[in-house]
């Protein structure tokens, strides 16, 4: 049902305290193949994706990430890079400026949202030296890290955080037009739809 992927994305929290259980092998296998699901400009999927588990190698990307130290203790990392070279045969400095960026951070966003579907936790780390990420997997030049994502099972259940409202952030037709009447009007149809939890996630992204 549609409602199930509203409630998955709006339960959906940054853990950064881990079981010392280990995240099994066909789990991983479902992350991954999430994410190789995700869209992708010119359908080039240009990306990579190098799984981590090795202690000493988790330590390393804990210090890359300028000291954290909660990387080390995530019992598995997927670290996402950018092929540069691979969208620049295409789509040329646009490629490499953007597209490949997209496509890791798209596939990232799929695994991490996999990952919390399995009951498993994650956080997203954007913070970085990226020469020294690379380092810590060997990769080469024209791949550059776009995200580190710590995966575990959780060991915290921490609150959501405040979220800017709609009218802060969503705007029709042009920047200066906010929301709140398309909501509404959202809602008045809703109210028609079969499936009473539309309305009912309509209003709730209304009122927060």
């Amino acid at each position: 049902m549609p409602c199930d992927f509203f409630r998955l994305i709006n339960s959906r929290r940054s853990i950064r305290e881990f079981t010392d259980e280990n995240v099994d092998g066909e789990s991983l296998r479902t992350i991954l193949q999430a994410a190789n699901t995700a869209p992708s400009a010119g359908d080039l999927q240009a990306f990579e994706v190098v799984v981590v588990r090795d202690i000493v190698r988790r330590r390393q990307l804990a210090y890359a990430a300028f000291g954290q130290l909660f990387l080390e203790r995530a019992p598995l990392i997927l670290v996402f890079f950018a092929d540069h070279q691979r969208s620049l045969a295409r789509y040329g400095d646009r490629g490499v400026q953007l597209y490949c960026v997209q496509d890791a951070t798209i596939a990232a966003c799929y695994a991490q949202l996999a990952a919390h579907a399995l009951g498993l936790g994650s956080v997203w780390v954007g913070a970085f030296d990226d020469e020294a990420v690379a380092a810590c997997v060997g990769a080469t030049h024209n791949l550059v890290p776009a995200v580190i994502l710590a995966i575990g099972h959780p060991a915290e259940s921490p609150e959501g955080t405040p979220r800017r409202s709609l009218s802060d952030v969503a705007r029709v037709e042009e920047i200066n037009k906010k929301i709140e009447d398309l909501i509404e009007e959202a809602i008045v149809f809703a109210t028609q739809s079969p499936e009473p939890s539309v309305e009912e996630f309509l209003r709730e992204i209304r009122d927060n």
